[in-house]
């Protein structure tokens, strides 16, 4: 069974964010709190931890994979970026937002989306992903926690560690999640498209 971490959503408790990121550089697989749902993080190098969370979720090579990333200097080192992206991302990070961009040879070709090398970026707005990504040092790979023949996400920490504490080393409790995922947004070619709507307004990025 995963280790369970009570941390207060609004001031986390370095000890506990010290803990959940050791467990990530060992090559764990963990549950956090996203900002919008509850969602899975591993180390953004750790191959067998990414295919644990492609069995958990059910996941084929056509996912787009996000990494999670402290602010738009990370962006800048793990995606390419014109000038109009930059202006709509320094716009709308942090936020509910996950912005699918053209990715660098930084990142590992298992995150990229199979034909379009293309990858899910989130700038974290919740305090403790925030702090996860500090003490990290870089970003982690991540996706929603959703299970496969699911449509709703898990919003009670205890359900989730009872439904998938065998499969994840580590589950963060940090109050209820929310139901809608984040609004995902493709700025990889010259106009953005809206590939999922949810948390965040996508309208704004709709001609």
């Amino acid at each position: 069974m995963s280790q369970f971490f009570e941390i207060h959503p609004d001031t986390p408790q370095p000890r506990l964010i010290q803990r959940a990121v050791e467990i990530i550089q060992s090559g764990g697989v963990i549950v956090y709190p996203s900002g919008t749902t509850y969602a899975l993080a591993c180390g953004i190098d750790e191959k067998a931890a990414v295919e644990r969370i492609r069995q958990l979720r059910g996941l084929d090579d056509k996912h787009h994979f996000t990494l999670a990333c402290r602010d738009l200097s990370d962006i800048g080192s793990y995606t390419r970026v014109d000038n109009t992206a930059f202006r709509l991302l320094k716009a709308h990070t942090p936020g509910p937002y996950t912005f699918v961009l053209r990715a660098s040879a930084q990142v590992p070709k298992r995150l990229q989306h199979a034909k379009r090398r293309t990858i899910g970026i989130r700038v974290a707005e919740h305090p403790v992903a925030r702090a996860l990504l500090e003490a990290l040092g870089e970003p982690f790979t991540t996706t929603t926690l959703l299970l496969p023949g699911e449509t709703q996400v898990m919003t009670d920490p205890v359900e989730i560690r009872e439904r998938v504490g065998r499969e994840v080393d580590a589950v963060i409790d940090a109050g209820a999640g929310g139901l809608e995922p984040s609004a995902v947004i493709d700025l990889s070619a010259d106009v953005p498209a809206v590939i999922r709507r949810g948390a965040g307004d996508a309208s704004v990025f709709e001609a």
